[in-house]
């Protein structure tokens, strides 16, 4: 009888030391994951890739720019560096973007569907890393119009909302273009900054229409938006950009990513800047929000950060301007990008 008990008590031994060492191995995986989750959705699947430390089960979901760019684009400087340190970093290709695959015709292609992926992608990593996960939301660019209307369509699984230059209003683009680009003109003149190349963004700006009437005229001025911060960046007002890893794009079949970008950018683009706006409706969003912007955007320019942070429903809301950014501050100012990310999550998680 003895000697069955201490087989027992051997046994017992065993399986608490198994079961500690299992349980240490996961907290190990979640505290430095590296994930691939895909997305089944409507005729779909969508890769989202996960980075970073989910030891407090506390996610970050970017959606990124374009129509048509792609999650990882994102994955450089303090957003690996620092912000994966504090939480996981959800890196989602986007309906017809990056790596994913499907149907991408008229009627499997809306802002609407790609708003429902977003929601499907949360309710993913929840039913994977369980119901007790945190998750924040954060959109750049187009990413700052699909937030929107992620969280205009449930805003209840997230705990908080960051707008990182989003186009929110993309109908009131193109009159705000022409606005910003003679204001910055008249600016860099005054300041004899590359004064020949501003001369020449005047002239441009009076010879297109003054309202919208043609895509093609948005897509000049958008054209010229990136230019113009390129501008900036020589006359030293932006800062050059830091870590943008070149080599993740080799992570991608080429082939696929230009394909998505052409094809869904030809979908969404028809009615977005006819239509599409969401500032009477971002004060249905009352999660707390972050809104971050760079003071030289030419491409979503300035006007609207404080657009989108005084139609926040939201009463936890703050808004940040980087002095020394244009679009993506991010990259042009990445620690103070990454001190505010970080503050935010902690505040809120």
């Amino acid at each position: 009888m003895k000697k069955l008990i201490n087989i027992y008590t051997k046994i017992l031994v065993l399986a608490v030391v198994l079961c500690t060492s299992v349980s240490c191995s996961e907290d190990d995986n979640l505290s430095n994951l590296n994930d691939t989750l895909f997305v089944r959705h409507k005729n779909a699947d969508m890769p989202a890739y996960i980075h970073g430390n989910a030891s407090e089960k506390v996610f970050l979901i970017i959606l990124h720019g374009g129509p048509g760019g792609f999650g990882l684009n994102y994955r450089g400087a303090t957003i690996k560096s620092e912000i994966e340190k504090e939480c996981a970093v959800v890196y989602f290709d986007q309906r017809g973007s990056g790596m994913s695959q499907g149907n991408y015709s008229e009627s499997g292609v809306s802002i609407d569907i790609m708003a429902e992926d977003v929601l499907a992608l949360s309710k993913v990593i929840k039913h994977k890393y369980g119901e007790d996960s945190k998750l924040f939301l954060m959109g750049h660019s187009w990413g700052g119009t699909l937030g929107p209307a992620t969280l205009l369509k449930d805003q209840s699984d997230f705990l908080g909302w960051i707008d990182v230059d989003g186009s929110h209003n993309t109908k009131g683009l193109y009159e705000e273009y022409i606005a910003n680009f003679r204001r910055v003109a008249a600016e860099q003149i005054d300041l004899e900054n590359n004064v020949e190349y501003w001369n020449s963004v005047i002239d441009f700006v009076n010879s297109v229409p003054q309202q919208y009437t043609d895509i093609d005229d948005m897509y000049t001025l958008n054209n010229e938006a990136f230019e113009a911060e390129l501008q900036l960046e020589a006359s030293n007002v932006i800062n050059k950009p830091e870590d943008i890893d070149g080599k993740v794009i080799f992570k991608y079949n080429i082939l696929t990513l230009i394909w998505n970008l052409l094809k869904v950018q030809s979908i969404l683009d028809r009615n977005l800047f006819e239509n599409l706006t969401f500032t009477d409706r971002l004060s249905e969003i009352t999660i707390p929000s972050l809104v971050l912007w760079g003071k030289h955007d030419m491409v979503v320019p300035i006007g609207f950060a404080q657009e989108a942070y005084d139609n926040l429903g939201s009463s936890e809301k703050e808004l940040v301007i980087f002095e020394r950014s244009g679009h993506s501050p991010m990259f042009s100012e990445p620690d103070l990008f990454a001190d505010k990310v970080i503050e935010f999550i902690y505040q809120y998680k």
